[in-house]
């Protein structure tokens, strides 16, 4: 029995999907039961939620994947590079990066991250992954209640840009849950795409369009930015805690975060395999300490590996978690961190096969559908990842030509001894290393994959504000307000706690996966 309230079971089989859309989670499954692997089926999940979940991802965004293979893991960094023309001059002119238009958006990667995918370790032709998105593209699906919520108000803020009310507003408005939506356009740019293999996106007749709507609307972006682009395998980086190993994208992702927090974690004796329970106020006072202490070594020194000031290995290395620690009162809540999180939207799903590869992928247009630019005739809703960058002069994630913004998407993994244990991550921009700590903590204190999903969880803003979510106590927060953090507790339904899912490999083989009540999907076993 889940020990929070729920509308879900954890789920066992001998291969498990968890997505926040049931049509990606049984797009996965029929191409497991096809015998995919589950890259084949993460892929195809992963194309189907550009259609069935638009709110938070699309054909223009970014990919990044953990795999493990069978024998070890792999990272896959397939977010792109901004354009070569992009100088910190032609930015003087704004306040703060751009959230919509050419000038926040960078090359997409998502397309080459699938292609990628299905190259490496798929087993399936990859125009097969695609045959469901493009069905319930062409065929049309009904919309989530979820998906509803968001998508009315993003219809909201950008209503008014015309690319995406002539893609997005059918009849002048957000369809409602329940409605039944068709992409045409979209259908057929994934049918390129498919048929191409990618290159129509990068170096074909799809870059011609994305570059022309971008000339026609004074962006920067060119072919040679498109045609440049290339995915890049990575060595995922590491840190322990209670005997197990979180894995997670190095930089330009944000994931390094999240290993800096467990590592200051463990190095002030919060073990959650040893009682360390995660809903008592004084390991959430640590829990949100630590995190204060990465959110600030975060916004100081993380961007792309070419520009940064820091090794990775300097970040984690004891003296630096030494010194961490040692600001970290056990009485007092400390200050605010450096800079403020941001907002987004981004879909994550975690896959299990029968053979024993498992795949952690996130995917994400960033602050919902992206930069509210589409272009025309094709469905490609381009993201805004620009806004990733800052305009501090000298800083490392200082905007320019070429480089790859601070990434906030990050899949998760855990390992122990070196062998797979769980793939899993949650979405939601500054939400996600805050997530990856949380649900660690309670994996490992022993709660299934639905259970650490469930629980409600905390949100650390960067003004020094504590939010927690609907089902934390009154007397938990009670004793977070008498250690001095600034509390506020949320109403149901509030967006900032993102959404998860877990693939959990049981010791004999097959899969436990969770989904989380926040979205809309489910886990799905067979």
């Amino acid at each position: 029995m889940d020990t929070y309230p729920t509308r879900r079971s954890t789920v066992y089989g001998e291969a498990v999907v968890a997505s926040s859309s049931p049509l990606a989670a049984a797009a996965a499954q029929e191409v497991l039961a096809e015998g995919g692997t589950a890259a084949d089926a993460a892929v195809a999940a992963a194309m189907c939620l550009t259609v069935v979940e638009p709110t938070n991802n699309g054909i223009g965004g970014d990919l990044l994947a953990l795999v493990w293979d069978g024998d070890r893991l792999h990272g896959l960094n397939a977010s792109g590079r901004s354009p070569r023309a992009w100088t910190p001059e032609h930015f003087a002119q704004y306040q703060e990066m751009p959230r919509r238009g050419w000038d926040s958006v960078t090359v997409p990667g998502a397309v080459s991250g699938w292609r990628a995918l299905s190259e490496r370790f798929g087993r399936l032709e990859f125009a097969r992954l695609g045959r469901d998105a493009v069905r319930h593209a062409e065929e049309g699906w009904r919309v989530g209640p979820i998906v509803a919520q968001d998508w009315a108000r993003a219809a909201g803020i950008l209503g008014e840009i015309e690319d995406f009310a002539d893609t997005f507003m059918p009849g002048g408005r957000a369809p409602r849950e329940g409605e039944k939506v068709v992409f045409a356009d979209h259908a057929a740019t994934l049918r390129e795409i498919l048929a191409t293999g990618g290159e129509s996106f990068y170096r074909g007749a799809l870059a011609e369009r994305i570059v022309a709507h971008a000339e026609a609307g004074g962006g920067l972006l060119g072919a040679q930015d498109l045609a440049e682009h290339e995915v890049e395998w990575c060595e995922p980086i590491t840190a322990s805690w209670a005997g197990h190993e979180l894995c997670e994208i190095p930089p330009n992702s944000q994931g390094l975060a999240a290993l800096v927090a467990i590592r200051i974690l463990e190095r002030l004796g919060v073990d959650p395999g040893a009682g360390a329970d995660p809903d008592d106020a004084e390991t959430v006072h640590l829990q949100v300490e630590a995190m204060r202490q990465a959110l600030t070594i975060l916004h100081g020194d993380i961007a792309d590996p070419a520009w940064t000031r820091t090794e990775v290995e300097d970040i984690l290395s004891d003296e630096a978690i030494d010194a961490m620690a040692a600001r970290i009162s056990r009485g007092r809540a400390a200050d605010a961190v450096t800079e403020p999180p941001t907002a987004g939207g981004t879909v994550y799903l975690s896959v299990g096969d029968a053979h024993g590869m498992m795949v952690s992928l996130i995917q994400s247009n960033y602050y919902g559908f992206g930069s509210g630019l589409v272009v025309p005739g094709t469905g490609i809703a381009l993201h805004d990842r620009g806004a990733g960058f800052v305009l501090t002069d000298g800083h490392p994630n200082q905007v320019a030509g070429g480089k790859r913004p601070l990434n906030t998407i990050i899949p998760g993994f855990l390992t122990r001894g070196g062998q797979p244990v769980c793939a899993y991550g949650v979405m939601g921009a500054p939400m996600q290393p805050q997530g990856h700590l949380q649900v660690m903590h309670r994996l490992l204190a022993g709660q299934s994959p639905q259970e650490a999903l469930d629980a409600p969880r905390w949100f650390v803003e960067g003004d020094g504000e504590l939010k927690l979510e609907v089902g934390w106590s009154d007397e938990v927060a009670a004793a977070l307000e008498a250690k001095g953090h600034r509390v506020t507790r949320t109403g149901a339904g509030d967006r900032t706690y993102g959404g998860g899912q877990a693939v959990w490999r049981l010791p004999n083989g097959g899969y436990a996966g969770g989904s989380d009540p926040r979205k809309d999907g489910h886990a799905e076993a067979r």
